[in-house]
């Protein structure tokens, strides 16, 4: 049984972890950032005249999408014309003017090719005296896509999962995409053309590089064909990729296809591209709570990336140092880093990286026996293909396992934190959170 001591950990714990969500949420970031008054729309520290526009159309696609939608027509409300956004599954929220539209994510299906077709016809129907809110989210990746004829739904999938499986970063994966899309790395925008567009966009991304945030349909793009062959190379997947891929990257590389938007290119010119959130600010968040909870708090980082199991010693060692007293903040205290990791699959378990983070960071701290509490967490509410959005550890974690006679290591080297954690209750539930700015990390000390 948890002791009190535990017990009060982890109700800190959850309480800074909602904290930092919270301060992401689509309806928290449009309220604080967006206002309509006297035919102004400011957004930011920008303003807007609405008086120039006949219509107000609204398009969009990530995780986050149809949140965003809802929180804007609270702003909007019949000024918007028409509108259609496309989510995950189960992401959806009703909106009065606006369309939703589900498709699958992390790998795109049916859905998202026929919901993309039908927000193409939206933007591409939009004139000079149109204004296009174009909303943004993590996810865009996935369920925003528009396939040159030679590229099959199947072919995207299978070298889709082969980048996942075989430990890509996001950033070369979404590299790969873009060039075999004609939405992605700024494409949209010459559908969007000769119309206003404003994209409000919620980064998952480190940095907030506008052209990686769900693969910048918006954005210039600075990645050529000749990148996406050197990522094949990388992690030798050239076997692996259909023929008609093959083909198609051929025609890139050779310029007999053109490339993505890049900087400078005409469609921009009336393209506007401003982010409303992103993981320092949920961690900004989450450390005030903290700071009030009582604790010396410090961000080991908003920056965190690389394979989980790698990462997770890393912060497990600085957890060793803080408990020992030799950390650079005394007790007690509030380790938070954010960003996001990646896992290559060496077995056939089930889980996803912030599940595999709390495991390896478990069998990194198998010794220590003062009292602290890790969690790492993914905002958005899903981690890898599960119904968990991360797990969390302390010392009491060791001897439940043992009690159920677990050996954690087996479960590390089979990629299945999931079934691990599901046996001693060490999963986070949070639902769907409508919003994604990568993953957060919490380490409580007493």
């Amino acid at each position: 049984m948890l002791n009190e001591r535990e017990i009060v950990l982890r109700k800190h714990a959850f309480a800074i972890l909602k904290a930092g969500i919270n301060a992401v949420r689509p309806n928290k970031l449009i309220s604080d950032h967006v206002s309509v008054n006297e035919g102004i729309l400011k957004i930011r520290d920008r303003e807007f005249s609405l008086s120039g526009f006949k219509r107000i159309v609204v398009a969009g696609a990530g995780k986050a999408s149809a949140h965003m939608a809802e929180a804007l027509e609270e702003k909007l409300g019949d000024r918007i014309s028409d509108g259609l956004v496309i989510t995950k599954y189960e992401h959806a929220t009703a909106c009065k003017n606006i369309r939703i539209r589900e498709a699958g994510h992390p790998v795109p299906d049916k859905n998202t090719i026929e919901a993309t077709r039908e927000l193409l016809e939206l933007v591409e129907s939009a004139e000079a005296d149109d204004l296009i809110i174009f909303l943004l989210s993590g996810g865009a990746s996935a369920l925003l896509e528009f396939l040159p004829v030679s590229i099959s739904l199947e072919d995207l999938q299978s070298i889709t999962e082969s980048l996942l499986g075989c430990g890509a970063e996001i950033q070369e994966l979404n590299t790969v995409r873009k060039h075999l899309s004609r939405v992605k790395g700024g494409q949209l925008t010459r559908a969007i053309d000769p119309a206003t567009c404003i994209s409000l966009i919620i980064s998952d991304v480190i940095g907030d590089p506008l052209d990686a945030i769900g693969s910048g349909p918006t954005a210039p793009d600075p990645t050529t064909f000749e990148d996406t062959w050197s990522i094949i190379q990388k992690y030798d997947l050239t076997d692996q990729l259909p023929e008609s891929v093959v083909r198609h990257f051929g025609s890139g590389r050779s310029s007999q296809i053109p490339d993505t938007v890049k900087p400078g290119d005409p469609h921009l010119k009336r393209i506007h591209n401003i982010v409303l959130g992103n993981n320092m600010l949920a961690l900004d968040a989450a450390e005030k709570i903290a700071s009030q909870a009582g604790y010396s708090t410090l961000v080991l980082t908003g920056r965190l990336q690389g394979e989980a199991r790698t990462t997770a010693k890393s912060v497990a060692q600085n957890v060793r140092e803080s408990l020992a007293g030799d950390g650079v903040v005394n007790r007690p205290a509030c380790l938070l880093f954010g960003g996001e990791t990646t896992v290559t699959l060496r077995g056939d378990g089930k889980g996803g990286r912030n599940q595999e983070f709390a495991l390896a960071a478990m069998v990194a701290l198998e010794d220590v026996t003062d009292s602290f509490v890790l969690l790492s967490c993914g905002t958005d509410g899903t981690d890898g293909p599960t119904d968990a959005a991360g797990a969390i550890i302390s010392p009491y974690s060791w001897h439940l396992s043992r009690m159920a006679n677990l050996e954690p290591r087996d479960y590390l080297s089979n990629n299945d934190a999931y079934t691990f954690f599901q046996q001693i209750n060490g999963l986070i539930r949070t639902g769907p959170t409508g919003t994604n700015v990568m993953d957060i990390g919490i380490v409580l000390m007493p």
